[in-house]
């Protein structure tokens, strides 16, 4: 989920966030309408200094890289997956994304904390948005059997919060090095909790949604130390699907370098999900 992410910023030329400013104007990574996480883009954040007394606006790699890879070739293959020596196939490991509740758990299997774990305590920035993507499934019926489609229509979605044009989401980052070339980068994961009733209709396959944290908790995040227990129901915090809203949008937006645009589906009628703005433009 949320591997598609709106960071267009059209008129605000400065945020603020507990009556601190910085001036955003002119980031073009902020002019881009769509960025996708499959792509491991530039994502903007807000970062605090190493004493936490300020923040900066940088950019991060979306797609947390453990530091434990020493290079960018060890980095594909954690990400994409590879043949092993016995011939089956390694499945690659998501990080664009990192669910709140299991941040600091122990794997079951290594008996150490997740990758995620200090990064989690120790290293947590504010990823700036206007709106997120999500596609709601609908399995259609077999005429001739009457049995579900294993493969379903993918409707997208654009979600907002209302009244504003910006909102902060929940990140982790890790500092990482390329031990061959010397590169060293910031590389990020958004995080991400389960959906409210609104988020839940839309994103009907998995059912969560980025962690959105309001100015006051948002603060406490990135410029606070908390203790474990707070720092997971910050992680797990649920925005109010009352100062949500959404709209249907075209298909393959992603692909298109143009803002998407409300489009009505017909095929969603009855389903009580919420309409597009433009009820003239329709999509068969």
């Amino acid at each position: 989920m949320c591997y598609y992410n709106g960071q267009k910023v059209t008129r605000t030329e400065y945020i603020t966030l507990m009556e601190l400013e910085k001036s955003i104007a002119g980031i073009t990574e902020l002019k881009r309408p769509t960025v996708l996480g499959p792509d491991s883009p530039p994502m903007v954040v807000l970062k605090p200094n190493q004493d936490r007394s300020d923040f900066e606006i940088t950019t991060m790699r979306w797609g947390f890289i453990p530091s434990e890879l020493k290079n960018m070739e060890m980095v594909k293959r954690f990400e994409n997956g590879y043949k092993k020596d016995d011939g089956t196939h390694q499945t690659g490991y998501d990080t664009e994304n990192a669910r709140g509740e299991e941040l600091i758990l122990i794997n079951p299997k290594t008996k150490k904390p997740k990758i995620y774990s200090e990064a989690a305590l120790s290293r947590r920035c504010l990823i700036i948005s206007n709106q997120y993507y999500e596609w709601h499934h609908v399995y259609r019926t077999n005429k001739r059997t009457g049995e579900l489609l294993k493969t379903p229509d993918k409707y997208p979605f654009a979600i907002k919060v209302k009244g504003k044009e910006y909102f902060f989401m929940a990140g982790i980052w890790n500092p990482w090095t390329d031990q061959e070339t010397g590169e060293t980068m910031d590389t990020l994961s958004i995080i991400t909790t389960e959906a409210n009733p609104l988020t839940a209709l839309i994103h009907n396959s998995k059912k969560r949604m980025p962690t959105l944290l309001p100015d006051e908790l948002a603060w406490e995040w990135m410029m606070t130390d908390v203790q474990p227990e707070r720092m997971t129901e910050l992680a797990t915090f649920q925005f109010s699907e009352e100062k949500m809203e959404a709209f249907s949008i075209n298909q393959k937006f992603q692909f298109t370098g143009e803002d998407p645009y409300p489009v009505n589906y017909p095929q969603l009628a009855g389903t009580g999900l919420p309409g597009s703005y433009s009820p003239q433009i329709s999509l068969f």
